[in-house]
């Protein structure tokens, strides 16, 4: 029984970071989103990206590319910078769960063409009682955390296109002072291309720009020593953006993004037989032992619902950033998510402010539905451009 009672509390923590209640006209429809391991690697963890509903992969490198796209790095006008995100998480249900991010990059070579970045988040579930049994007192608490660290290295392979490859080391760690749930690690790459042009439009020399960011393409993780594995969450995101000056002082900027998880549909069990209960233990072991590469393949064609199921699991957002001077910044966005795929849809807003030595950013969450635990969710980002800090000091 403690087992169950634990197993049950963690994942209904993990299952309410990602996905919200599904509501619709007083009914409630089928619910099938995508599971994974680790779901915290996929929050954003920046207020710019977050202020332009989620989206990030194809707008102006900034420290936090990182995450949306590293081959953005290689076109940073910066040599170095650095920058930290928090992100209190789920603050409508609890006060104790949190992302932080720290990340950063150098540009080397002898024509700045080249770029090294790295990136450290820790989100943590918050203390969680454990319950022998369901009307006993606690007999003690847990942490558990979530983290991951990686590198990645970029390179522009023209005037206008960059890629890069990204490593990463992720550890989930239940703290589980029993040893029923350990920690599980995993480790993946990301592989991203980024290309920017200059168009004219009208009278004007404007900046389209184009990404694409594989992420998390790595190792299933287990917390019962191989019992059951779990994908990490890989994720394809493409994107596109056009910046246009409106005078000499005033920028829109607009971005469009596409994303889709790369992981295979968990088998439901919906045997009534002897027969449908033994096929379905066969698809559970299948899924279970599948490798992380033949799910990525086969998250293209498995949707229960066809290719009508596959569209379905295609995540949408639209961002927008004006920018005064290159110093103030008012941005906002939307992002949709289908209502049976986790129901994720909101409108985002936020804020910036640049100094020559670092800038201030901040972003606000408004659900578009009901009973969303991601509602008024804020995120704060504070960056430091080693340049103007160099330049400070002379």
């Amino acid at each position: 029984m403690k087992k169950i009672i634990k197993s049950h509390i963690l994942v209904g923590c993990l299952f309410m970071m990602n996905f919200s209640l599904l509501q619709a006209q007083g009914r409630v429809e089928q619910f099938s989103p995508i599971n994974t391991a680790v779901p915290s690697l996929s929050i954003a963890p920046d207020a710019r990206g977050g202020a332009m509903g989620d989206n990030g992969v194809a707008s102006g490198s900034d420290i936090a590319s990182q995450y949306w796209n590293p081959a953005k790095y290689a076109f940073n006008y910066s040599n170095a910078g650095i920058g930290l995100s928090y992100t209190p998480w789920l603050r409508k249900l609890v006060n104790d769960v949190a992302l932080a991010y720290l990340s950063g990059f150098y540009k080397i070579g002898q024509n700045d063409n080249q770029a090294i970045g790295a990136s450290l988040r820790y989100f943590t579930l918050g203390e969680i009682p454990i319950t022998p049994n369901i009307n006993e007192s606690p007999s003690h608490y847990i942490n558990p955390y979530e983290m991951a660290f990686d590198v990645s290295y970029s390179r522009k392979l023209s005037e206008s296109f960059s890629m890069a490859v990204a490593l990463r080391y992720i550890r989930s760690d239940m703290n589980d002072q029993s040893d029923e749930l350990g920690a599980g690690n995993s480790y993946a790459a990301d592989v991203a291309g980024y290309l920017e042009k200059y168009v004219i439009l009208g009278n004007s020399e404007s900046l389209w720009t184009f990404g694409f960011n594989i992420s998390n393409i790595g190792t299933k993780i287990s917390h019962d020593d191989g019992a059951s594995n779990q994908f990490i969450p890989t994720t394809l995101r493409i994107g596109t953006g056009l910046l246009y000056p409106l005078d000499e002082y005033n920028r829109l900027g607009i971005y469009f993004d596409i994303s889709k998880y790369l992981v295979p549909t968990i088998p439901l069990n919906n045997a009534t037989t002897p027969e449908e209960e033994e096929e379905y233990e066969k698809k559970k072991d299948e899924y279970n032992n599948m490798s992380f590469m033949t799910g990525i393949f086969k998250s293209f064609y498995d949707a229960p619902g066809g290719f009508k199921e596959e569209l379905k699991e295609i995540n949408l957002s639209l961002g927008a950033e004006y920018s005064y001077n290159d110093q103030f910044f008012v941005r906002g966005g939307y992002y949709y998510g289908n209502p049976s795929k986790g129901n994720r849809q909101y409108f985002s807003v936020g804020a910036g402010f640049r100094m020559s030595v670092f800038q201030l950013d901040a972003a606000y969450l408004i659900s578009t539905v009901p009973s969303n635990p991601l509602d008024q969710t804020l995120r704060f980002s504070l960056s430091f451009d080693m340049d103007g800090i160099k330049n400070l000091f002379r």
